[in-house]
């Protein structure tokens, strides 16, 4: 164990313990410290009450002050203290409706909710593990502390954190636990968006992205994407597929680096497809348009979610793209470059190779091989600058203008036309070539 603590964690329990209170690190940082990681952020646990806290010391934020935190600000960064408390029963799914103040770190340590977060540290005191959190560590264990049922009737989100740890540390989730987050599924309904995409997030850029299936395994899924558990168990019969739609997204998933946007394309890029399926005389079945159907639901999932605007554009934009065909050559690849912008189409080709990968493996290295060319494609266009969007012509809008061009589609539309030709052939974008083909296209009106 990496025992050493940061010189404000030291201060903050020196001062308290000063003061006549015992302090303790306790949470996730005692757990990241035995399995030797550096801890995020460190959760002070002491006996001082909060006007205690606040009296000691020299700038507090008063962050949940009726729950007994305060936030001491040392050396510019903020560290929550929380004094011991026990809580009385929960009304509503997530807050207690009483709190006590007590003296006891034990008392504490038992309303947390598993195990591995239920310790305490002090450099003296060492080591305090009233529930076996350090011998579930060494198990690999995620495991309620106390009755798993009453944990999870006090905030349903510890079902969904018990999924992300089991995630992020690749442990399993220990069986009276998981039975009990089957039996208490439909309570996650009472949990709000932005808590369960905050947890969601974290599940997906873990080591483990395709813990998703959990959700399903476990009966959460139905409650927070009922459009992705509709996926599992879809099957997928024809030649470039060994999965049924929800084990080919998890597939892909797990192929993708670790890449919010990137994670989020993957979970969402198949997920219309159980409502665009047909079976042919042959008993083929097909997905026709299925990647329009995946962009409309993924946009709708995610504004749900309240997952922020920026990821959500980007996420559509390769959910639409994902499944079409890049020919490797530097008109297609720069007509792909127009539609996705230039971060976003290295992005699409990572996807596309996930998506390729999750398939029958005997068609992949055929399609990798294709999609690497028009990766390099995508190299030198970039790396010789070469024109593919409108913005990048040699003339403008003002320069159409000065030409008898209406404000307007015809000017949008003559820049597309230019950008085409430009995009087959660069060396046509120069001012006095697009002038007098933009005249040319006047005269002619074909727009």
């Amino acid at each position: 164990m990496n025992g050493e603590l940061p010189d404000s964690v030291m201060n903050i329990l020196s001062r308290l313990q000063e003061g006549g209170f015992s302090a303790f690190v306790a949470g996730g940082a005692v757990r990241d410290m035995l399995m030797d990681k550096t801890p995020h952020d460190y959760d002070i646990a002491t006996s001082a009450r909060p006007r205690d806290v606040k009296a000691l010391f020299e700038r507090t934020v008063d962050t949940g002050i009726r729950h007994g935190t305060v936030t001491v600000v040392e050396n510019k960064t903020g560290y929550e203290v929380t004094t011991f408390r026990r809580d009385g029963d929960y009304i509503d799914g997530r807050h207690p409706s009483s709190v006590s103040f007590v003296d006891d770190i034990r008392e504490d340590c038992a309303r947390r909710d598993f195990t591995i977060n239920a310790m305490a540290y002090e450099p003296h005191a060492g080591i305090l593990d009233y529930f076996g959190g350090r011998n579930d560590i060494n198990r690999r264990l995620i495991r309620c502390v106390g009755e798993p049922e009453r944990r999870f009737k006090e905030d349903a989100l510890r079902m969904l954190r018990a999924v992300r740890f089991s995630a992020t540390l690749s442990f399993k989730i220990e069986d009276s636990t998981w039975k009990a987050i089957k039996k208490c599924a439909v309570l996650i309904k009472k949990v709000s968006s932005e808590r369960i995409s905050e947890e969601i997030n974290k599940i997906l850029l873990s080591e483990n992205p395709d813990y998703i299936r959990k959700l399903h395994e476990c009966g959460l899924l139905r409650y927070i994407m009922p459009e992705l558990e509709r996926c599992f168990g879809e099957p997928q019969k024809n030649k470039y597929h060994i999965y049924d739609v929800g084990e080919h997204i998890m597939h892909t998933l797990k192929s993708v680096p670790p890449d919010m946007t990137l994670r989020w394309a993957a979970l969402m890029h198949d997920i219309g497809k159980p409502l665009c399926s047909s079976t042919g005389t042959n008993g083929i079945i097909h997905f026709y348009g299925h990647h329009r159907e995946s962009c409309k639901i993924a946009v709708d999932l995610m504004h749900r979610l309240r997952i922020n605007a920026d990821t959500i554009r980007d996420v559509a934009v390769l959910v639409e793209n994902h499944d079409v065909r890049v020919e490797p050559s530097q008109p297609a690849v720069k007509r792909m470059m127009s539609r996705t912008g230039e971060a976003l189409f290295e992005k699409l080709m990572l996807l596309q190779t996930a998506d390729n990968r999750a398939k029958n493996p005997t068609h992949f290295p055929e399609k990798k091989k294709r999609i690497d060319s028009a990766y390099q494609i995508y190299k030198e266009v970039l790396a010789e600058r070469q024109p593919y969007l409108v913005s990048h012509l040699a003339i403008n809008g003002k320069d159409l203008l000065s030409l008898g061009y209406r404000h307007g589609r015809e000017i949008g539309d003559t820049l597309r036309r230019l950008i085409d030709e430009v995009i087959i052939n660069p060396s046509l974008n120069n001012r006095e070539y697009l002038l007098r083909r933009a005249k040319e296209y006047k005269r002619s009106r074909k727009f």
